[in-house]
């Protein structure tokens, strides 16, 4: 398998400066296929502005023409081959070694791709992430060794998507479905109509939920 770039962190956006960041709890964005890091960070106003938020931007680029940036290539998606989404993951993990360092607690929010890169990264490092957002992303399918440490701990996943979304396959779906109840504390919600994208009621809803996770921590 070929090997991904190391995520380049002088593209990563900050909510706060570098003397702002220690000792806060840090909250990741992970955007989605064909997107960079200033997708998700508009979201930022709508988040408790006690965290630090950081956006990174995915390592690899998408087949001309398409635009932007990917975490792993769709071509095969519907194989469910876990491999590239744990590289990815892995990136990720690696680039939090110095950027997370100072963190008091680190949150993973990701949209499609990027939640399937932080649902993964949580199931190799179950400790060291507090929660995932999980909009409109999947479990890849698969066991990892640290599943079962998952099953135990069962930290906060919040779980996100619409009735009309039509981009994810419906096995992955249905394998999400099955597996996180028994490896997260689950929440969320299915909204009717929402296509594969992010609504307002959605993120008021991950709000709640942020605050829950702030709330945990005092």
């Amino acid at each position: 398998m070929a090997e991904i770039s190391s995520l380049d962190d002088s593209l990563a956006l900050w909510s706060a400066e570098p003397g702002e960041r220690a000792g806060r709890p840090l909250l990741v964005l992970l955007h989605g296929y064909g997107a960079d890091e200033r997708d998700l960070f508009g979201l930022v106003p709508y988040l408790p502005p006690e965290f630090v938020v950081a956006a990174v931007r995915a390592p690899l680029a998408p087949p001309w023409p398409a635009p932007g940036y990917s975490w792993y290539a769709i071509e095969g998606i519907g194989n469910g081959d876990p491999a590239t989404v744990t590289l990815a993951a892995r990136q990720l993990i690696g680039w939090l070694g110095e950027a997370g360092r100072d963190a008091a607690s680190i949150g993973l929010l990701g949209f499609s791709q990027g939640a399937s890169v932080a649902l993964q990264a949580l199931r190799l490092e179950p400790a060291r992430f507090g929660f995932v957002v999980n909009l409109s992303g999947y479990a890849a399918p698969g066991e990892l060794p640290g599943d079962a440490e998952l099953a135990e701990l069962r930290p906060p996943v919040f779980w996100g998507r619409g009735t009309h979304d039509d981009v994810i396959p419906e096995f992955l779906i249905a394998h999400t479905t099955d597996w996180l109840p028994g490896h997260s504390t689950l929440s969320g919600r299915v909204y009717p109509g929402l296509t594969h994208s992010v609504s307002d009621q959605e993120l008021a809803d991950v709000r709640v939920f942020l605050d829950k996770r702030l709330e945990a921590t005092l």
